[in-house]
């Protein structure tokens, strides 16, 4: 069972069902904050999320459990899952594999009644094109250019790393501002390309970061031998 439910916070007594055994479920990204998509559950497919760690719902339409990705691969790895202050709405916060909408869309919540500029956020947009690069690969469609990389091979691949990284000091070193943010895109396009045929993710990446914060930026010589 999930440490974050039931082990000294709420318990699956502390759930209000309502009156269809039901309680609603918000799902959000654990590492962007994005909210998902929102779904129903019952006891039986909240105790199922808590021991599986997959994200578990049950659908009014169906009168069924559907355990998230299983047909599409779009799994959810469920990080934690939190009970509101009135005991009747529940949070999951997961690692979303590929889209969480039916539509193919990243988040259900796509379609805006009140537009407004979105403050692109670095981190957010790293997810989403690595989750595109990782469904590009898994399916080779037609025209992809993630897909004429993965042929070309990692070697093609790593020698188009060191010419845009030639790019961005050189957009640096004449200080174009619009230029170097055009090509440190185009850098970091084709690094994300290479940890996913590697096997490594952003959040492998971000570990490293983050236990690096706030100590000396010398890296430590490795072992002789």
């Amino acid at each position: 069972m999930l440490k974050e439910f039931g082990d000294g916070g709420a318990t699956l007594e502390d759930v209000r069902f309502d009156e269809r055994g039901l309680v609603p479920v918000v799902t959000q990204d654990a590492r962007s904050g994005e909210v998902l998509m929102l779904a129903w559950a019952n006891l039986e497919a909240l105790s199922r999320t808590l021991e599986s760690g997959l994200g578990t719902y049950f659908s009014r339409s169906r009168n069924a459990l559907w355990v998230k990705g299983q047909t599409s691969g779009h799994t959810q790895k469920v990080r934690s899952v939190a009970l509101d202050c009135d005991g009747d709405a529940l949070l999951y916060r997961v690692e979303q594999q590929g889209a969480a909408c039916h539509t193919g869309e990243r988040s259900c919540f796509h379609n805006p009644l009140r537009a407004e500029e979105e403050l692109p956020r670095l981190g957010l947009t790293l997810e989403r094109v690595h989750d595109t690069i990782l469904e590009r690969l898994r399916t080779l469609p037609e025209n992809s250019y993630v897909a004429r990389l993965h042929a070309g091979g990692l070697d093609r691949v790593l020698k188009k790393i060191g010419e845009e990284a030639t790019e961005v000091v050189l957009a640096a070193k004449n200080r174009d501002r619009e230029e170097l943010a055009l090509e440190a895109a185009d850098l970091l396009f084709h690094m994300l390309f290479a940890l996913a045929e590697v096997g490594v993710s952003p959040d492998d990446v971000a570990r490293v970061l983050a236990e690096r914060e706030g100590k000396s930026g010398l890296r430590p010589p490795k072992p002789a031998g």
